[in-house]
């Protein structure tokens, strides 16, 4: 298998990755073999993943533009992925110039093409780090740097928290987040769910049991269990919604709500008490 230039030394391409299989479904081209095949595969049960992926980022620039709306310009992307048009930092900035964005992903190639993105930025920085490991991501200086005591911050956690075992305790890794932040900081979530999904159960099991084979399982939440992540918070109307019922506000948002894959799964978005 033909290694490409731009992958950072050290990273077996013969192993997906959950951020290389999103930007597949996204259309992107910072994936390996391995990866597309893992996507192909997963696509078999749940065709509608691309429009899936889709909602989340959709979701992502709504909940940005909330933020900065609500002079919330401090961005915490965990989990950020491989950015692509409309990355969080393009967003913060064309409604503030001033918005700080950092980047945090634990695959190397999510991370290094975060930087490339903000290379040069003094307002934005990509760091390698493990949402399993709160303390490690809070102990970065760049992270150090965003968050403030004074000042809210805006916590990106979208398609990343049904990565996250329970062995590892999500709920404790964002409650030490939540610690973290000032009052007034804002907590933006995406969840895979079986409620909503367009198809039997069963079926969706097939695209949960890629994922496991991949060793990055795929833990399907119900809507209660997800909203346990927003203790401590106060949630923004309209609530937990399917994410495309989450504050739709272009005519490409509003056509989403009819698409039934963009609805699989919950979004939504809390304020710090």
């Amino acid at each position: 298998m033909e290694r490409p230039a731009w992958a950072p030394p050290g990273i077996d391409i013969t192993m997906p990755s959950v951020a290389r299989i999103n930007d597949c479904y996204l259309g992107g081209s910072y994936n390996f073999a391995a990866d597309r095949e893992a996507a192909r595969h997963a696509m078999v049960f749940l065709p509608g993943l691309p429009k899936i992926a889709q909602a989340n980022r959709a979701f992502m620039r709504r909940a940005v533009r909330f933020a900065v709306a609500e002079g919330v310009t401090r961005i915490l992307d965990i989990g950020c992925g491989i950015p692509s048009s409309g990355a969080p930092h393009e967003v913060a900035r064309a409604a503030d110039p001033a918005a700080r964005v950092v980047y945090v992903d634990h695959d190397p190639v999510a991370v290094a093409h975060a930087g490339a993105t903000v290379e040069g930025d003094p307002r934005a920085a990509a760091v390698c780090a493990d949402l399993r490991r709160p303390r490690d991501v809070l102990g970065d200086p760049a992270v150090k740097a965003v968050l403030d005591a004074r000042l809210p911050v805006l916590l990106l956690l979208v398609a990343v928290l049904h990565f996250v075992e329970d062995a590892y305790d999500p709920y404790a890794a964002v409650g030490e987040l939540r610690d973290a932040t000032a009052p007034g900081s804002l907590l933006a979530v995406t969840h895979a769910a079986y409620e909503g999904t367009p198809v039997p159960r069963e079926q969706t099991d097939g695209a949960v049991g890629v994922y496991n084979d991949i060793r990055n399982p795929l833990i399907m939440r119900s809507r209660a269990e997800i909203a346990r992540f927003f203790e401590g918070y106060d949630m923004v109307e309209p609530g937990l919604v399917p994410m495309p019922q989450w504050r739709a506000d272009t005519e490409l948002d509003a056509d989403a709500v009819e698409e039934p894959w963009a609805c699989s799964g919950f979004a939504g978005v809390g304020r710090k008490r």
